[in-house]
């Protein structure tokens, strides 16, 4: 059985106290009383009622002011009034209600009708609770649901990006591997073959002392000699075009390498470095812009336990995000501007003076940020691009892999004028092994 409503009744005449109590007390309702408007605001603090019947006129404090002061505190002002009064005239009841009094008991009361108006109040009362914590809970269950929603949401942009992302990059490396074998194959051979027949041309031109007209203008139209000294120049020109494509190829296999269910151990400074490998054709200059410098400096780390394509997916959200900021800076400035302060980007590995955090600093001098965008940077969808040049979703993915998946953090520290750094920070797992000398964790092309 619930507990009878608490009903504080507000009067400095005891006799309309005794016949309200005992009315209300008959019908069942539980009863606290206050002579003045004073000891009723105390007697409200310490308990608080679920309706209060509240006389008008009263010496010192009246019920007016009483009602004022209830409605002003945040932890009473939802509490139901209703005035007792002998004043009948339109302006007190039009000021009660302003107020904020929910009705009006004319005295001499009838006590049926006091009887009423306090259950339809109370159920109202009762109804308006019920209901706003029905409210309550449906908007923290649509809290909840929207918040994993926005997760699933990253999670299903981000798997489904980098499944695509790493089955086209592995793609494409493995159609560049099978023709890049074949041309590194064949190199060397043709080599030797083309330094074969330059022996036998010396040998022939050394025998044949007297070569017809038309061979020798054949030798010169030819210009022999010089084929002889560019021809090798060439294929060695074509080996450091393989040894360069080749490099790209490790890169993007390095940058897509597929994650297991469970991390491995990687060098993360090969994680970077192929990053910076694909971004490199927005870092050389041309003719729309300038230069950006990427200068790594890197500590002396061990091997770290991670989701490592996730990870490099985290160095690129970054680092596309600092070309974008630099390129917004030159915006307005001139060739001299940018060359006095050259665009540049700062990459610094090191571990946190425990020795129990993998640290990577990634710093542009770029035109920084303001408060307002540093405090929402990392929501889902937010961002400071036009429409059809940003998902907001990138530095979210970021956060959520670094926070959620590598249990770190991911800030951000910015001046207006003075540029972004990124800070992420990875606790060192206990299997990580000092081995600096191994070779990246690469899926085969």
């Amino acid at each position: 059985m619930s507990n009878p409503e608490l009903i504080l009744v507000v009067d400095d005449t005891p006799a309309n106290l005794e016949v309200v109590c005992e009315t209300l007390g008959d019908a069942g309702y539980e009863v606290a009383t206050a002579i003045n408007g004073d000891r009723a605001l105390k007697r409200v603090q310490a308990y608080p009622p679920d309706l209060i019947l509240l006389d008008v006129q009263m010496p010192g404090m009246d019920g007016f002011e009483t009602c004022q002061r209830l409605k002003a505190d945040s932890t009473t002002a939802s509490i139901p009034i209703i005035f007792m009064t002998a004043l009948s005239d339109a302006d007190s009841k039009e000021k009660g209600f302003v107020l904020g009094a929910v009705d009006y008991i004319t005295k001499p009361f009838q006590e049926k009708e006091m009887l009423r108006r306090v259950k339809t109040h109370l159920q109202l009362r009762q109804l308006t609770k019920n209901l706003e914590q029905r409210v309550a809970e449906q908007t923290a269950n649509l809290e909840a649901t929207l918040r994993q929603l926005q997760q699933s949401q990253l999670q299903l942009v981000h798997s489904e990006k980098m499944s695509t992302l790493g089955n086209l990059v592995a793609g494409v490396a493995h159609e560049i591997n099978n023709p890049l074998g074949f041309i590194a194959g064949n190199l060397k051979p043709a080599q030797d073959e083309i330094e074969d027949l330059f022996r036998l041309i010396d040998l022939y031109r050394k025998e044949l002392s007297q070569p017809s007209a038309t061979l020798q203008a054949l030798v010169k139209a030819m210009d022999l000699e010089y084929l002889q000294e560019d021809l090798p120049n060439l294929i060695g020109s074509m080996q450091e075009g393989v040894d360069r494509i080749r490099t790209i190829s490790t890169s993007l296999r390095t940058f897509s390498r597929s994650d297991c269910d469970r991390p491995i151990l990687c060098n993360i400074h090969d994680g970077i470095d192929s990053t910076i490998m694909i971004l490199k054709h927005r870092l050389r200059a041309n003719e729309a812009r300038r230069e950006i410098k990427v200068i790594t400096d890197y500590g002396d780390l061990p091997r770290l336990e991670c989701f490592s394509g996730q990870l490099n997916q985290v160095f690129m959200n970054i680092l596309a995000n600092a070309i974008d900021a630099l390129e917004d800076s030159n915006q307005g400035r001139s060739f001299a501007e940018i060359q006095a302060n050259p665009n540049q980007i700062i990459i610094k590995t090191e571990l946190s003076e425990d020795q129990h955090q993998f640290v990577i600093r990634i710093q542009d001098n770029g035109s920084g940020m303001t408060d307002a965008v540093k405090q929402k940077i990392f929501e889902h969808l937010f961002t400071t691009k036009g429409v059809g040049q940003g998902t907001g979703l990138g530095l979210a993915i970021a956060h959520q892999i670094v926070v959620e998946k590598h249990s770190g953090t991911l800030e951000v520290n910015s001046t207006l004028g003075q540029g972004t750094e990124f800070v992420i920070s990875i606790p060192m797992q206990a299997t990580a092994v000092k081995d600096l000398q191994a070779t990246s964790c690469l899926i085969a092309a």
